[in-house]
């Protein structure tokens, strides 16, 4: 290969047999020769190291028509017609030449492919056979390449096809007409049908004629033999698919935005689905932005006066990697004119279309020099402003713009844009109530649940709530800390069936019901019995036919007694706790009686009493943290056990890690609710119990007993308050209750005082008048304590109060 020729790697056609039957050069943007084929140097008698590198200008007899031939190619994929070139010797030549515009989708940079056919070229039998009228009036596009893949016939309709005349052309092989890769793929099947002499159907989608636009086209290669079968020729007849093609692929595209847009119910990943779908099948660029609040289109009165529309941008996407087209990030607030295409298609309601040169897009850009400034770099040449409307309310507003494709929009593709935004619409209308009623859910739900814990001297606690991700919203799990008489406490977690505003409100109901009912002192079982009566009524005043099972629940309730260190739960419908012994070493779930879910009402509950030793941590759980769609429940319990069994610096680092170790890093597909409690037992020289005989004398004997052990534990000043309380309550069940009778005094937080005895009758608090020589007890009671209350229990009831200890009257 002489210096400075073209190679393979610069041009396709390097390597091709009788290439040379082609005069051909690669011109670069600044219209320097970098390819020159020996087709060129027989044409011109100059070798390819004397001209690579110079302007072709210098080529030319006239330079001047070069700048002729550059403003008429200004635009055009192609062009062509005749050029006088100067010969070696410095005669002036007429030559046919066609100029193919290349990009970087083609042989590589960008710049121009100039081609014209050498002379000389003899006929083959093929010519001489086929009457000239006949095939040259065919109504189908028809071309005759020769064995050497040069084109050698080519009726009217395939002139109208290409563009160009049967003389400009005439052996030039089908690439150097085309211009383009996929005319070279072309090639490649004609030359195969000729050496293989079988016919076969090609499709491709080739720009021709000088068009901007591609054609679909279906292609039947056969070939032609001669009288004694030699093959003489290959003959290739066209047939114009695009308009089936198009109708296909914008009922595929349509396909496509049902089933990839609103697969979530996330308003930002809803627009980015939008924009996903339409790049680069409808522009080359898209960009979504949406008004603050929904808008009635149409309706002057409802826009704003200060001259602009607040829109934000939450989606774009490019067909050009990193997006060069968007000025502004995702999540970025601004101002659009009124005059603005994107603003009337708010107004109207109705599509805008934009098209570079027309007034209206010079005004677009007139509004935003900057804008216009990078527009122009781009070459955008179309716009295209759908409005986004569903439900009669406009949302926002899509922008497409095309740069990259040469076609601007056509009015199918302004329907085809309208329709699968009108899709998108009704998904970001449906995206948006969603998110609208999650925040709603979501602060209702965190007014309901407690936002700091007690601080209690029987147990430690600490908790996490995680709400749902995805399309299932907030749901109605809750959990609860509740103080007790006797220094006891209840834990509570529950969850209600279904997730939203309903079921947060639902969720809040049942959670004050609980602690109304724990405030009663009931056990376990029984204060859920009372609560799926709750339930059951709940689901009789929705109305409209609900079943009670619409509205159900299920709850897990544990009481503990610091005193005695025994737990007692009863649960419906809720998975079983799981405890924890004090060094890690056993992990069990405790086997309490699974008693059914809230709201079907008339089944009865159990409970289950279990021993808990000072250090174990109980785990009170929704079933969030244990089920997952990959893993069954089981697989759930088990990964909870060993995540309980590792050792932690605190409750609430344990806490985190059970999460971590359940979750993976994972959103939860349902709402998480977890607390856990470390146990702890109250020193026994803190809790004294007296029998107290059932007779008038024995309040005496108690009140010294009870000044006496007042005096031990140093709280002398409280000596006086709880004779007083102590009195009352005994004199209050020797008097109206049955035998036997027990006190008890236990140190806690506050100074507790309880008195029981074997009567189910509840005491209660009256006024007295000013005769009456009793029924002032309760109210002294009352009065000296600060609280007091009663609690049944199956062998009797206890009256209790509770008093501030002295030696801590200054804290809190």
């Amino acid at each position: 290969m002489a210096q400075g020729a073209c190679g393979p790697l610069d041009d396709p056609w390097a390597e091709v047999p009788d290439e040379a039957a082609t005069a051909r050069a690669i011109l670069d943007p600044a219209a320097t020769v970098t390819c020159w084929n020996d087709g060129a140097r027989r044409l011109l008698g100059r070798p390819a190291e004397e001209v690579v590198g110079r302007p072709v200008a210098e080529l030319l007899a006239d330079p001047e028509a070069l700048s002729r031939v550059a403003r008429a190619a200004r635009g055009k994929p192609r062009w062509h017609g005749t050029l006088e070139v100067l010969h070696r010797t410095g005669r002036a030549l007429p030559v046919r030449v066609i100029a193919h515009r290349l990009t970087d989708a083609d042989w590589g940079p960008p710049g121009w492919l100039v081609v014209t056919p050498l002379e000389g070229l003899e006929a083959t039998g093929a010519d001489a056979d086929l009457p000239r009228d006949a095939f040259r009036h065919a109504p189908n596009a028809l071309a005759l390449y020769d064995t050497a893949v040069r084109l050698r016939r080519a009726n009217l309709a395939m002139e109208a096809v290409l563009g160009l005349r049967e003389d400009d052309i005439r052996g030039l092989r089908l690439s150097e007409i085309g211009g383009k890769r996929q005319s070279m793929e072309l090639e490649n099947q004609v030359r195969q049908v000729a050496e293989e002499g079988r016919p076969r159907d090609v499709r491709t989608r080739l720009r021709t004629g000088g068009e901007r636009r591609e054609h679909a086209w279906m292609g039947r290669l056969a070939p032609i033999r001669d009288a004694q079968d030699h093959l003489v020729a290959v003959a290739l007849s066209a047939v114009d698919l695009s308009t089936e093609d198009e109708a296909r692929s914008r009922l595929q595209l349509i396909n496509d935005a049902g089933t990839r847009i609103g697969t979530t119910l996330e308003v930002d990943r809803t627009a980015q689905e939008f924009a996903d779908v339409c790049v680069p099948r409808l522009a080359d660029f898209v960009s979504v932005d949406l008004l603050q609040e929904p808008r009635d289109p149409g309706a002057d009165t409802d826009w704003p006066a200060e001259g602009h529309v607040r829109l934000r941008r939450i989606a774009h996407c490019s067909s050009t990697p990193g997006t060069p087209e968007a000025m502004l990030p995702i999540g970025a607030v601004w101002d659009h004119p009124m005059a603005a295409g994107t603003v009337h298609a708010l107004l109207s309601g109705e599509a805008v279309t934009v098209v570079r040169g027309e007034p209206g897009f010079l005004a677009w850009v007139a509004q935003d020099p900057e804008r216009g400034r990078h527009a122009a770099d781009l070459g955008v040449h179309s716009i295209l402003a759908v409005p986004l409307t569903s439900r009669r309310k406009t949302l926002g507003v899509a922008l497409l713009l095309r740069y990259r494709r040469p076609d601007r929009f056509a009015p199918d593709d302004v329907l085809l844009a309208r329709e699968i935004a009108s899709r998108a619409a009704v998904s970001l209308d449906n995206a948006q109530r969603f998110t609208r009623e999650r925040d709603t859910a979501l602060a209702l739900q965190r007014s309901l649940l407690p936002r700091t814990l007690p601080q209690l001297s029987g147990v430690d606690v600490a908790h996490r709530y995680l709400a749902a991700s995805g399309h299932s919203g907030v749901g109605g799990d809750w959990f609860d800390v509740i103080a007790l008489s006797g220094a006891r406490v209840a834990l509570v977690v529950g969850d209600v069936v279904g997730h939203g505003v309903q079921a947060s409100a639902t969720m809040g109901r049942l959670r004050t019901a609980v602690r109304t009912l724990s405030d009663v002192d009931l056990p376990p079982d029984e204060l859920i019995a009372h609560l799926d009566d709750l339930v059951v009524r709940l689901a009789e005043e929705t109305g409209g036919g609900e079943s009670a099972g619409d509205i159900g629940a299920t709850c897990l309730y544990a009481v503990y007694d610091p005193v005695s260190g025994t737990c007692s739960m009863a649960r419906a419908g809720h998975p079983p706790p799981v405890v924890a012994s004090p060094d890690g070493a056993t992990v069990t779930t405790l086997d309490v009686p699974a008693g059914p879910p809230l709201g079907l009402g008339g089944l009865p509950f159990e409970a289950a009493e279990f021993v808990l030793a000072p250090g174990s941590v109980l785990a009170l759980f929704t079933d969030g943290l244990v089920e997952r769609r990959q893993r069954d429940v089981d697989a759930g319990y088990r990964a909870l056990h060993l995540a309980l069994a590792r050792p932690a610096d605190s409750l609430d680092d344990r806490c985190a890690a059970v999460l971590d170790a359940l979750l993976q890093n994972e959103p939860p597909t349902d709402d998480v609710a977890l607390l856990m409690a470390a146990t702890r037992v109250l020193d026994a020289r803190h809790v004294v119990t007296w029998d107290v005989p059932h007779e008038p004398a024995a309040c005496a004997t108690a009140r010294r007993g009870v000044a006496e052990q007042l005096d031990r534990w140093g709280l002398s000043e409280a000596a006086f308050t709880t004779e007083l309380v102590v009195t009352e309550l005994l004199t209050n069940a020797i008097r109206h209750a049955t035998g036997p009778v027990k006190l008890r005094l236990i140190l806690d937080d506050t100074l507790i005082c309880e008195v029981s005895d074997t009567s189910a009758t509840s005491p209660h608090m009256r006024r007295a008048s000013s005769f009456d020589e009793g029924g002032r007890g309760l109210m002294l009671v009352a009065q000296l304590a600060q609280r007091w209350g009663t609690r049944h229990s199956p062998t009797g009831k206890t009256i209790w109060a509770e008093q501030q200890r002295p030696d801590r009257s200054g804290e809190g």
